[in-house]
């Protein structure tokens, strides 16, 4: 995976990265930073190779399903790792996503997918969690898509609160899903193991 930037190349990043390691106080010609810039930048395309991906393009291949299906097909426990926008640390957690689907389903990979490419950008979990679910509503034309995101942010767990028992959960529903009581009351029975 290549990133592709207009305004800076790899070498400025690397050299972004050395002025930060001064920035806080390090001297990065010593032995175990001297090649530290260059191991960020690495780590920095596996972490944010998000944006080098369509998050539409796992959910492009489709099979026809011949019967009329109603029910949930839900994929738990999808692990999340992102970074926050804001403090650029780690966020970490577990989606949930689910959909109704309307003549055609998706390899239950896909699903899966799709999450880790929006989370492998910088993210709010809020944005993460719309953006799952918009995607798959606009890709598979369900009857109805929900999403729901707990989360442990470090940005609250390592720095300013430093409240480490703390996550957050967030929840997009759309068709039956908003709709419909009792298809959300059955995803959040399905998402706790119900």
């Amino acid at each position: 995976m290549v990133f592709m930037s207009k305004v800076i190349d790899k070498k400025g990043a690397e050299d972004a990265i050395f002025e930060l390691l001064k920035y806080i106080g390090e001297d990065p010609s010593r032995e175990g930073l001297q090649d530290t810039p260059s191991r960020v930048i690495r780590s920095y395309q596996e972490f944010f190779c998000g944006y080098q991906q369509d998050p539409a393009e796992p959910l492009k291949k489709t099979f026809k399903f011949e019967k009329d299906y109603n029910e949930i097909v839900i994929v738990k426990d999808i692990n999340v790792f992102s970074h926050c926008e804001h403090h650029m640390v780690p966020i970490i957690g577990v989606a949930h996503v689910a959909y109704i689907p309307n003549d055609q389903i998706v390899g239950l990979s896909k699903l899966a997918r799709v999450v880790n490419i929006f989370a492998r950008r910088l993210q709010t979990q809020e944005r993460l969690t719309l953006e799952i679910a918009e995607t798959i509503q606009t890709n598979l034309a369900p009857k109805g898509v929900a999403v729901m995101i707990n989360a442990v942010h470090q940005c609250m767990t390592s720095r300013g609160v430093m409240n480490i028992d703390s996550s957050t959960t967030t929840s997009h529903y759309i068709g039956l899903f908003s709709k419909d009581i009792k298809a959300r009351k059955e995803f959040l029975e399905l998402t706790r193991g119900g």
